[in-house]
């Protein structure tokens, strides 16, 4: 019989591959349980280092693109961060606790059964809740009244990146998203020219525009 891996082997695993190198990450995965975040009838798979269906097309991204993507942002305490696509609420709820109390996650999901889900898995963790704003809207604008990001990370694969999240991504800031099966990550300068780096190898489900 094959055993599913439990929370500790698969945090073991994503250390052992390389892909979890920052403490602050790996404390998060640790402070964020993953079966809090799927259905009832997907809790045993939970632990599996794979993405999982939450309906509507949709999926709570697997634990080690996840942790590649968390690596690339480099969230610092303090942050304000711009979460494309809540879906589940599983990398809203480890960005929340990775900003810190005085930092804030500003959070968009269009598809509105998965906006009420992400927001009610998020709302099991009472010290990280209140760090988390949620929208159920399209994402293709921002969050303009937030007032400039520092990280902005989007969950779901774009033909091209809103001229919006540039615009509101703060001078050092990064970005990171998926586009053409790789995931992209900018750092924008201070003269406003966004440095790139590729990453190949990444699929993801689309990115819906409003």
């Amino acid at each position: 019989m094959v055993r599913n891996p439990s929370f500790v082997e698969l945090i073991a695993h994503l250390r052992a591959s390389g892909v979890l190198k920052s403490k602050n990450i790996e404390e998060a995965l640790h402070a964020v349980d993953r079966k809090d975040f799927v259905s009832p009838e997907l809790a045993s798979d939970a632990y599996i280092d794979a993405p999982l269906p939450i309906g509507f097309g949709q999926t709570i991204s697997q634990p080690y693109t996840v942790v590649f993507m968390l690596e690339l942002l480099d969230v610092r305490e303090g942050n304000f961060v711009f979460d494309v696509g809540t879906g589940s609420g599983w990398q809203t709820a480890l960005l929340a606790y990775l900003v810190g109390e005085a930092g804030r996650v500003y959070t968009v999901e269009i598809v509105p059964e998965l906006c009420a889900f992400g927001k009610e898995n998020i709302a099991k963790y009472k010290t990280l809740v209140s760090r988390a704003v949620c929208f159920c809207k399209s994402a293709d604008g921002g969050v303009p009244e937030a007032g400039g990001f520092d990280r902005i990370i989007a969950a779901a694969e774009v033909a091209t990146v809103p001229r919006a999240w540039r615009k509101q991504l703060k001078a050092g800031g990064r970005l990171v998203y998926p586009k053409a099966s790789s995931i992209f990550a900018e750092v924008k300068r201070a003269d406003g020219v966004f440095d790139i780096k590729q990453y190949h190898g990444f699929a993801f489900v689309p990115f819906i525009e409003g």
